[in-house]
C-alpha cells in the first residue's frame, strides 16, 4: 500500500515547483528552528516535505493545528503528531539565572535567532520577545543557569503563536545565517599574518625540551569545566 505521507506525485515534481511548494510549507511552520523535526531548520523540514522525504507530523511546536496547515497545502488528511519527535506544548521562552551565568557565550552561539545578549566573561540575558523557545541553548550551558518558562498560558501548538511572530522569527533566523556567512567569508579572505623574520643579531635556541617549549594554551572546554566546578562548589559549600 502506498505510504500516505510520501506520495510519489510530490517526488516527481519539477525543481521549481518543488521549491515553490517548500516555500509555502515553510510559511506554515512556527519558525522555532528547534530541529525537533530531525532537520537543521524549518526550511530544511519544509523542503523535505515538498520532496516527499518527510512526514507532515514531525513538528511538535506546530502541534495539531500545524499539521492541519501542512496537510491542507499537501492535500493530505491530517494525522496525529508522531510522539517520536516530541509532544505539543505551550510556547516557552528561556530565562537565564544571571547570578550564575559565567559568560561562556555557548548559549549565544547556539541560539538560532540571536535572542541572547552578552559577551565573553560577561553576564548574558535573553530578549523574551525574540526567543522562540527552541531550547537549543539549555543543554550547552555548563552551569545549568537556563530554564524554559511558559509564555502562552494554556495555549499549545500554533494556537500559542501568531503568523506575525513566526515571520519575525523567520527573518531573525535568516539575518543570523547571513551574518555567519559574512563572517566566514571575511575570515577566509583575511590574509595570514607573516611570521616575524629572525633577528640575525640574536642567538636562537632551536632545542625542543619541556623547559623551552611554549606552555600550551588552556583549552576552552577545560576552562568551562573549571568554571563549572567553581560554580557547583559555590552552590554546594562544604
Amino acid at each position: 500500500m502506498q505510504d500516505p505521507f510520501t506520495p510519489s506525485e510530490y517526488r516527481e515534481m519539477p525543481v521549481l515547483e518543488t521549491q515553490d511548494l517548500a516555500h509555502r510549507l515553510e510559511a506554515a511552520l512556527p519558525q522555532t528552528q528547534c530541529t525537533r523535526c530531525g532537520y537543521a531548520d524549518c526550511a530544511g523540514y519544509a523542503l523535505a516535505l515538498a520532496r516527499g522525504e518527510a512526514r507532515l507530523n514531525q513538528c511538535p511546536p506546530g502541534g495539531a493545528q500545524g499539521i492541519t496547515r501542512l496537510a491542507a497545502i499537501l492535500r493530505q488528511e491530517p494525522v496525529a503528531l508522531d510522539p517520536h519527535f516530541g509532544t505539543e506544548a505551550p510556547r516557552s521562552v528561556v530565562v537565564i539565572d544571571e547570578d550564575w551565568c559565567i559568560g561562556c557565550t555557548l548559549c549565544i552561539q547556539a541560539c538560532p535567532v540571536d535572542a541572547i545578549l552578552g559577551a565573553n566573561k560577561l553576564m548574558h540575558t535573553v530578549i523574551p520577545e525574540h526567543c522562540t523557545g527552541c531550547e537549543l541553548c539549555i543543554p550547552v550551558c555548563p552551569v545549568d543557569c537556563m530554564v524554559a518558562v511558559n509564555a502562552s498560558a494554556g495555549a499549545t501548538g500554533w494556537a500559542a503563536w501568531s503568523d506575525v511572530q513566526a515571520q519575525q522569527a523567520r527573518e531573525r533566523y535568516r539575518q543570523r545565517q547571513q551574518r555567519l556567512e559574512r563572517e566566514q567569508r571575511d575570515e577566509q579572505s583575511r590574509p595570514a599574518l607573516p611570521s616575524p623574520s629572525p633577528d640575525p643579531c640574536v642567538a636562537t635556541d632551536t632545542s625542543d625540551t619541556p623547559e623551552t617549549r611554549p606552555a600550551p594554551r588552556l583549552d576552552r572546554q577545560a576552562a568551562i569545566a573549571q568554571a563549572l566546578a567553581r560554580a557547583r562548589a559555590q552552590r554546594n559549600p562544604g
